[in-house]
């Protein structure tokens, strides 16, 4: 299923309860529903893992059941460049897969992570096949576009605080990961990986929205509580 063999060797079909949970899944009629279904393999993979890498041709379009990834690229200094986090629901490569290019980006699991792979040419067929699968994916491009605007913004701020905020509203994002809901499993030393900031300047900043009702903090994740609040700086105390 995925890149890397070791990965790859564990896959397996997804249970009756991982194919109800993919929300592109329910639009499909009921022949692309099977062909998909048969296609679908899920693997779980271990802390660190990297299901793509830069450079590496496409065969897959991944889904996150259970876990949180992460999207970078290394400049060439060297440095990581963390582009977003992937959270439960997260359904991502559609652009590399439209196009069957190589990888721009690492895909690597922050912890361990179920994800899983829908072949790329399964993927085509549908869209061959599917209105409704083909707004699905046009309307995560959308999204996808909305979010990366948002991120650049995001690495312009000198404000930790707002930094945070926005960084968790896109984790937050209903169309692009619906697996999250309200609660979000995430550590802070997670969080920190993904926002660029030490894990004390992010507990500052995690104190500082839940005394400001934006969100709460609970055991083993966050719970958003003011999702226009953590979107709009601006609107913060």
């Amino acid at each position: 299923m995925i890149q890397e063999s070791a990965l790859h060797a564990r896959r397996r079909p997804l249970t009756e309860a991982e194919l109800a949970a993919i929300p592109w899944m329910r639009l499909l009629s009921e022949d692309e529903h099977q062909r998909a279904a048969t296609d679908l393999k899920v693997a779980e993979a271990g802390p660190g893992e990297f299901l793509c890498r830069t450079g590496r041709p496409v065969t897959y379009w991944f889904g996150v059941i259970d876990g949180l990834l992460k999207m970078s690229t290394d400049n060439a200094q060297g440095q990581t460049i963390t582009y977003t986090g992937i959270p439960p629901g997260g359904w991502f490569g559609e652009g590399t897969a439209l196009k069957r290019e190589a990888y721009r980006y690492n895909i690597q699991t922050l912890r361990i992570s179920r994800v899983a792979g829908l072949h790329v040419d399964t993927f085509h067929w549908l869209l061959d096949h599917s209105i409704a699968f083909n707004r699905f994916v046009m309307n995560q491009l959308n999204e996808r576009l909305a979010q990366f605007i948002a991120a650049r913004e995001i690495d312009r701020m000198n404000n930790p605080d707002v930094r945070v905020a926005r960084s968790l509203a896109a984790l937050f994002n209903p169309v692009l990961y619906p697996g999250v809901g309200q609660v979000l499993r995430i550590t802070q030393q997670e969080l920190a990986y993904l926002v660029g900031l030490s894990r004390q300047r992010v507990n500052e900043a995690l104190n500082t929205l839940h005394a400001q009702g934006s969100i709460r903090v609970e055991y083993g994740g966050l719970r958003v509580l003011d999702l226009a609040a953590l979107r709009t700086p601006s609107t913060m105390r």
